[in-house]
C-alpha cells in the first residue's frame, strides 16, 4: 500500500492513495497530519509567493 496521503477538497477528507480525481485532491503529503493541514499549508504558500511577487514588483 502506498504511504502518500491526499486532501479531498471536494469532501474535505483526507484520504491514502489517489481516491479522488486529480482536481479535487491536493498533495501527495508524507503522512495524514501533513495531510490534515493541507488548506493551511496552501495558504502559507499563497501568502509567501504574494510578498515574493509584491517585493518584486516594487523594490525599495
Amino acid at each position: 500500500m502506498s504511504e502518500e496521503w491526499y486532501y479531498n477538497t471536494r469532501t474535505n477528507e483526507v484520504e491514502r492513495d489517489r481516491q479522488a480525481r486529480g482536481v479535487d485532491r491536493l498533495g501527495p503529503y508524507p503522512d495524514e497530519a501533513t495531510a490534515r493541514r493541507a488548506l493551511e499549508l496552501a495558504r502559507e504558500r499563497t501568502k509567501a509567493e504574494d510578498q515574493a511577487d509584491a517585493e518584486w514588483n516594487n523594490p525599495q
